[in-house]
């Protein structure tokens, strides 16, 4: 008796230790039901777009253009994720007893961050193009803001009670209950109701990438351009989620002994990584344009920066005020090696050429995103 009441007491302090699972996921507003889910992701997608708006005014861009880009960012994204988790996770899907159709039901659950990243950065990289935009400085901007994001949406998972881990008793287990149908949800086992909370420990771990990355961005801001900052972001999630989906229980395609998402996370982390050491040999050859083509508000034209004697090395000319003839007289013929146009408004004439500023100490002046 003694010991019978001994592990009832146990069980008892574990079940009061543990998170408890949300008893409903959405909520019904006439003919709709709006789902925690969604919300979860929308909350996240508007931090992300406010945030790299104010990362993005402080380095000379002007206010819009990120929400702009946010809106085909976030409809490619969600096409993108999608697509990979059906075409991962086909057999939740598609074969004998199961309905096709649900593999449109976003609101059920089911985002790959694997597709929803890729994609939505065509989203960015097409409005970009089109503004004359450096895809340099806007990854620069938004690269902490996605963790952030991520951070947030995750909670979605909490609601839906899905992608849990392992059963533990840990006091920081999340309490999982069976369907309103009584069915077992994926992963759960027989007679155990905690489990590993993933959902959490992927949102702590993207909060606290998203603060080291901000602090990264301020404190080696030029050797961190050309899409660097962008792919410490990539390296350190996937850093995270490979112990993380280590952890998870829900259905998985496996190889080797690895889920999909193991392998993919190496895949990723070892692309970002070669991007990264690449990227670092070329900086000064990407585009620093920040305003958009033919915007005037602080357009500047970029003199030769080739030693010809008959002007000064990265003198400045504005596109506001210098007409054809005066720009002509200070560079010579338009068709002459090494005259550039930067629409760049965060350079000035004592800055050099190159993007990283190489011993730029005199920029002291300049803005710094937050």
């Amino acid at each position: 008796m003694s010991s019978t009441a001994s592990e009832g007491a146990a069980g008892l302090g574990r079940a009061l230790a543990a998170i408890p699972s949300p008893q409903v996921n959405s909520i019904p507003i006439g003919p709709l039901e709006i789902h925690f889910y969604a919300l979860c992701i929308l909350a996240g997608v508007v931090v992300a777009v406010f945030w790299s708006e104010r990362r993005w005014k402080a380095m000379g861009g002007e206010p819009g253009t990120i929400m702009d880009m946010a809106v085909w960012a976030v409809i490619l994204g969600l096409v993108g994720g999608r697509l990979y988790h059906v075409i991962s996770d086909a057999q939740l899907y598609f074969g004998e007893g199961k309905e096709p159709i649900q593999a449109l039901y976003i609101w059920n659950g089911g985002l790959g961050i694997w597709g929803a990243v890729p994609l939505g950065a065509v989203g960015v990289w097409l409005v970009a193009r089109k503004r004359g935009l450096s895809m340099s400085k806007l990854s620069f901007a938004i690269a902490p803001t996605i963790p952030l994001a991520q951070a947030i949406g995750r909670w979605g998972n909490y609601f839906n009670q899905e992608l849990f881990g392992r059963p533990t008793d840990l006091p920081w287990a999340v309490e999982i209950t069976p369907t309103p149908e009584g069915h077992m949800r994926a992963g759960m086992e027989v007679g155990v109701t905690t489990y590993h909370p993933t959902f959490l420990y992927e949102s702590l771990w993207c909060l606290g990438l998203a603060v080291l990355l901000a602090y990264l961005g301020r404190r080696f801001e030029n050797s961190l351009q050309g899409g660097r900052l962008f792919a410490l972001y990539v390296m350190g999630y996937c850093v995270g989620r490979f112990w993380i989906e280590y952890l998870r229980v829900d259905p998985a395609n496996d190889f080797f002994g690895l889920r999909l998402n193991n392998w993919t996370s190496i895949a990723v982390f070892l692309g970002a990584l070669a991007y990264f050491v690449w990227a670092g040999r070329r900086l000064d050859s990407f585009s620093t344009a920040v305003v958009p083509h033919g915007h005037d508000a602080g357009t500047q034209v970029f003199g030769d920066t080739t030693d010809r004697g008959g002007s000064d090395e990265g003198t400045v000319y504005s596109a506001v005020d210098t007409d054809d003839s005066v720009f002509d007289q200070a560079t010579g013929s338009s068709e002459e090696v090494g005259t550039e146009y930067h629409p760049s408004p965060e350079r000035s004439s004592s800055e050099g050429s190159t993007e990283d500023g190489a011993d730029g100490t005199g920029d002291d002046s300049r803005s710094k995103p937050e």
